[in-house]
């Protein structure tokens, strides 16, 4: 197989990354705000789950976008990091018994998009000149 064919389409993979990503974030965000999905046993929103909340909303659309990627990933890296700390690690030092692993691997996918950018389909890639490119 000829890798470098499998390469060319990186950019659009990291595009269908951010989104997937995106979504599945903002998930969280409107469960807490909207119960949709529905949750299993709905809890109240207080001042720091609510601010959560918007923050999962707010960046989940942006990212999902691509719009100010670096930035916004940025930003989210760090709130997952926090999230982590306050959330999860004080329960358990393993992140499969304290269900931080989802926070984790949002962190450092997160990282990730504030190294690497929003891909070629993306807002940011559009004002560039460069987005909607295919191998």
């Amino acid at each position: 197989m000829n890798f470098d064919k499998v390469s060319a389409w990186a950019p659009q993979w990291l595009s269908v990354l951010r989104i997937m990503s995106a979504f599945l974030f903002l998930e969280h965000g409107t469960q807490k705000l909207f119960n949709f999905p529905p949750a299993a046993e709905p809890g109240g929103l207080t001042a720091l789950s609510g601010t959560q909340a918007v923050i999962e909303v707010v960046g989940g659309s942006l990212l999902a976008l691509g719009f100010l990627t670096r930035p916004v990933a940025f930003i989210l890296s760090g709130n997952m990091a926090f999230a982590y700390f306050m959330a999860h690690a004080p329960r358990n030092f393993f992140p499969v018994l304290n269900e931080g692993d989802s926070s984790i691997l949002y962190c450092f996918i997160f990282l990730y998009f504030f190294f690497a950018g929003g891909g070629a389909w993306s807002v940011d890639a559009a004002r560039r000149g460069t987005g909607l490119a295919t191998p």
